[in-house]
């Protein structure tokens, strides 16, 4: 493997680039005309332009993506993650050009892209799931008996759904009528794919997560867990390695639960098994996805293992070469996803140039970023700048870290979620692991972190005023 081309952008384009050339390998960007100046094609060795901004005139052009990967006598793609990168038929396409796909094959891809297959493919592993009905549902009166069945309140959810869309939590009986048609209407609209199944509502739930690495040998492992239970609108923003509930116990359950479930599918490469905990430490099985996550710093930072260089190494036909029992967890970990939205005005985009942008730097401190002062930031795709990282020897050195790097980060121009972050890191409830993933609606409001961030300016002009008049006496004294 000697030339990789990243069908992705931004910040994830480097990130793979950075493991490729450690690894002595050529890197190929593709980009659109709105990403014409953007970082990842100036690190790259060569770049290409592949169409106009919208992603479906550019970053979705499977065909055109491999074509010109054949063109330039590339060896393999990584897909990084969103666009193409759980599109089985492009992972397919690109095998049968004779490109190494970075990733799982196709099949895994198509089976865990459905939440329905995923559960057909795990049933016989013996690894809990959610009470609730495995099969694609239309008919609201038989919703209604199931529902009865399992008890409200239920969740809808739509089989090929992500990052919430096509997912209503229903209460009453009296409801379901109504947000099964909006859960339909919106899943068809989002992913061409009306199919809607019915579960039990784990209330108050935690959100962990298994890493897990696979090769073509058999060679399962996991690299224990990530906690993504800080989300708003379905999305994670802060993501933490590991766990500050899980004991070593339900970490071995659950680990051995994430291997059982790459092994139902015949996985390849690094994919992510996501589970649900209850307020009595059961969990259920939530889904895989297929592809590298944008959390993965965080465990890369408590195991050092590289998992960009683990996806390269197995998908150019190595055995593994870490056993299960080489891993161990050292220190701890924090991700803030560092998203161009106005926390204020309900993490709406806030699409404008950046003024001044400067990262924060030291010991501990990781800012995987796609941008870079001056740039614009493009309306036609997702508003992550960064991730900003953190890592110390316990959870609270993090924590503090965090305090500091977001502190350190300087932008100007657009509204980021910094402040958002912060305020999560001050919290009582974070920062003793007492939160669940209803920690927006329940602690978070705009009014609340604007009253801060003025308190906290009260404070900073007074002591501007102290030391001026400090200073001006100083001056005053006979010399």
């Amino acid at each position: 493997m000697k030339k990789i081309l990243i069908a992705n952008r931004g910040e994830i384009a480097i990130r793979v680039m950075t493991t490729a050339k450690k690894m002595g390998i050529k890197t190929v960007a593709v980009y659109s005309t709105a990403d014409r100046n953007a970082l990842h094609v100036k690190f790259a060795d060569e770049a290409i332009c592949i169409g106009n901004p919208p992603s479906n005139e550019s970053y979705l052009l499977g065909s055109k993506i491999i074509q010109l990967a054949k063109e330039l006598g590339v060896d393999a793609i990584h897909p990084g993650y969103g666009f193409l990168s759980e599109n089985a038929a492009f992972a397919e396409e690109v095998a049968q050009n004779n490109i190494i796909f970075i990733g799982p094959k196709s099949k895994a891809i198509q089976i865990m892209g459905s939440k329905l297959a995923a559960k057909e493919a795990v049933k016989n592993y013996n690894i809990p799931m959610v009470p609730g009905i495995d099969n694609a549902i239309t008919d609201v009166s038989k919703a209604i008996k199931v529902a009865k069945e399992i008890g409200f309140p239920i969740l809808i959810k739509a089989s090929a759904g992500g990052g919430g869309k096509g997912m209503r939590v229903v209460e009453e009986e009296n409801e379901l009528e109504a947000q099964m048609e909006r859960a339909v209407s919106e899943a068809v609209s989002a992913f061409g794919d009306g199919s809607v199944f019915i579960e039990k509502y784990v209330q108050s739930p935690r959100h962990i997560e298994i890493q897990i690495l696979a090769d073509s040998y058999g060679n399962v492992i996991h690299l224990f867990e990530r906690e993504c239970s800080i989300q708003r609108r379905h999305q994670k923003v802060v993501e933490e390695a590991p766990s500050s509930i899980l004991t070593p116990t339900l970490r071995k359950k659950m680990g051995e639960a994430a291997v059982k479930v790459a092994k139902s599918c015949d996985y390849l490469g690094a994919g992510t098994v996501e589970f649900l905990l209850d307020e009595e430490n059961n969990f259920y099985f939530l889904e895989m996805n297929t592809r590298l996550q944008v959390e993965h710093p965080v465990t890369e930072l408590i195991t050092g293992i590289d998992l960009v260089e683990q996806q390269i190494r197995v998908a150019r036909g190595e055995v593994l070469s870490i056993k299960q029992e080489d891993l161990k967890i050292c220190g701890h970990a924090f991700e803030l996803r560092v998203y161009a939205e106005d926390t204020l005005n309900n993490f709406l985009p806030s699409v404008g140039k950046l003024e001044v942008y400067q990262l924060p730097k030291g010991k501990g401190i990781r800012v995987d970023n796609g941008f870079e002062e001056g740039m614009e930031i493009p309306i036609y795709y997702d508003p992550m700048l960064s991730k900003l990282i953190t890592y110390g020897k316990t959870r609270n050195e993090a924590i503090q870290l965090m305090l500091t790097a977001i502190e350190k980060y300087k932008i100007e121009g657009v509204q980021t979620t910094l402040p958002f972050g912060k305020f999560v890191f001050e919290h009582d409830a974070f920062r003793t692991g007492n939160f669940n993933t209803h920690f927006v609606k329940n602690y978070y409001s705009a009014e609340l972190l604007k009253a801060k961030i003025e308190e906290e300016a009260k404070i900073a002009a007074m002591i501007a005023v102290k030391q001026y008049l400090n200073d001006k006496k100083q001056l005053r004294l006979p010399v």
